[in-house]
């Protein structure tokens, strides 16, 4: 049976570890080396050529950031390791990438790796560079790029393209130009923390829309659409709404 590469790069040595021991329990995968510094890392990424690294995001020298940008085009998979950097992890769901909180749980874990699998080379350079493009302090920009976990494959759209978004239970409809529609596995939720307040709202339990597309807004409760789409406004959201819309109030 192939045994896949992998690789640790993590500087706590307790978690470090404890890292070590869930790769021992996993019969496909095979440790050949660890790292607790970003000049460590490069160095055994380059000699080993690993499948997978598992990676922690804040190291004493630098970030998994500053490991990534020094390599032209990744040819692993990644599994972030975290304790919660908010922003970090921003950047990880943007490219739909997986991540671990630490401490680590032993099914999250297995659960991660089986995940390796359904993942296409082609799909997941794009995951990288999206993660690149997210990965600093900068203010999202509308034209930056975001993954869709769809229901049989990932989907990398524009910012600028999302029309609104409607939930449907554990699954969200994104609505883009050109009548063209992606059905996430993620609920709607996952996405109003994820996209920008400053050109996503949500006006109602269901929807949250792209400002850029509002055409105008009915004294009814209904907001109209550059595509024509009627989006409901909730009661108790009107005035949030109409806040961030000065010209319609």
């Amino acid at each position: 049976m192939y045994q896949i590469r992998t690789l640790i790069i993590e500087d706590e040595p307790a978690i470090k570890k404890e890292l070590e021991w869930l790769v021992s329990q996993e019969e496909n995968l095979k440790l050949e080396a660890t790292a607790d510094t970003v000049g460590g890392a490069l160095q055994i990424i380059k000699s080993t050529k690993p499948d997978l690294v598992l990676m922690d995001i804040q190291l004493t020298d630098g970030t998994a950031f500053d490991i990534l940008n020094q390599l032209e085009e990744p040819a692993f998979h990644i599994i972030f390791i975290t304790a919660y950097n908010h922003f970090a992890i921003k950047a990880i769901k943007y490219g739909a990438l997986d991540y671990l909180l630490k401490p680590i749980d032993n099914e999250e874990f297995s659960i991660a790796i089986q995940k390796l699998r359904k993942i296409k080379p082609a799909d997941y350079q794009g995951q990288i560079n999206i993660l690149k493009e997210h990965g600093s302090a900068k203010p999202v920009e509308m034209n930056a790029s975001i993954c869709i976990t769809s229901l049989d494959c990932l989907q990398m759209i524009r910012l600028n393209e999302i029309i609104y978004l409607s939930g449907e239970g554990s699954y969200t409809q994104i609505h883009l130009e050109n009548n063209k529609k992606v059905i996430a596995s993620k609920p709607l939720k996952y996405y109003e923390d994820l996209l920008p307040g400053d050109f996503f709202i949500r006006t109602h339990q269901s929807y949250i829309v792209n400002k850029n597309f509002i055409d105008k807004y009915m004294k009814t409760g209904v907001m109209i659409m550059k595509d024509l789409s009627e989006i409901p406004v909730a009661t108790r959201r009107k005035e949030f709404i109409l806040d961030h819309l000065s010209p319609f109030k």
